[in-house]
């Protein structure tokens, strides 16, 4: 369950790993603790609402206490479970893009504050550069495999700007604590409001 006290925001953190394939094997009981790990400080585990390493990472946050939204390729709850065959358990929310596969990945990474790979394969790489154009913070779990272990060497051989977002770590729970501790420092001003209990839309001028 959550252990530590309510953070000023709720962040929400976007899984992305591997629908199928070796990494789902290899790697679910790191997605679980990655997903339990941001549970546990207070935030919010978004994923594709799919199958694989996000679905384990929803399990994880869900089995922590914590809250998930999916982010479907569906347009409603039959074209999820049955055109696509998607699952709905473990989702407190299943937001129903009707945007198919790539746009569903733009409108997840855009819903995040962040994003962390485990595993992976093409379409973990495309969640990743979308994060990475869209200015968010990116966790790559080193050592479990596929995009996750290729994306070091991606970044040193294309040079590619705002690399100082990217962080690496082989440990779960540090890297949920790390990007933590970026978002932090990125609404360090959000946070101090939120602390000194403003409510500045209460008292703003209405236009129009």
């Amino acid at each position: 369950m959550v252990d530590k006290p309510a953070h000023p925001l709720q962040y929400s953190i976007c899984v992305s790993g591997a629908a199928s394939g070796d990494t789902v094997d290899n790697d679910r009981a790191l997605a679980t603790r990655i997903g339990a790990a941001i549970a546990r400080r207070g935030h919010i585990t978004t994923t594709g609402a799919t199958v694989g390493l996000p679905f384990f990472a929803a399990k994880g946050a869900k089995e922590a206490g914590g809250m998930s939204i999916g982010f479907s390729p569906a347009s409603e709850i039959r074209d999820h479970m049955r055109r696509y065959r998607l699952p709905r358990e473990y989702f407190d929310f299943i937001n129903f893009t009707g945007m198919h596969y790539v746009g569903r990945d733009t409108h997840l990474i855009q819903s995040s504050d962040a994003i962390i790979t485990v595993g992976g394969r093409f379409g973990s790489l495309h969640e990743f550069v979308t994060a990475l154009e869209a200015h968010k913070p990116c966790g790559i779990l080193v050592g479990s495999e596929g995009a996750a272990d290729i994306i070091p060497e991606l970044m040193k051989v294309l040079e590619p700007p705002r690399e100082h977002l990217v962080i690496y770590d082989e440990n779960p729970e540090n890297l949920v604590e790390r990007i933590v501790t970026i978002l932090d420092q990125e609404y360090a001003d959000i946070i101090e409001q939120i602390n000194r209990n403003e409510h500045w839309y209460l008292n703003a001028k209405r236009q129009g």
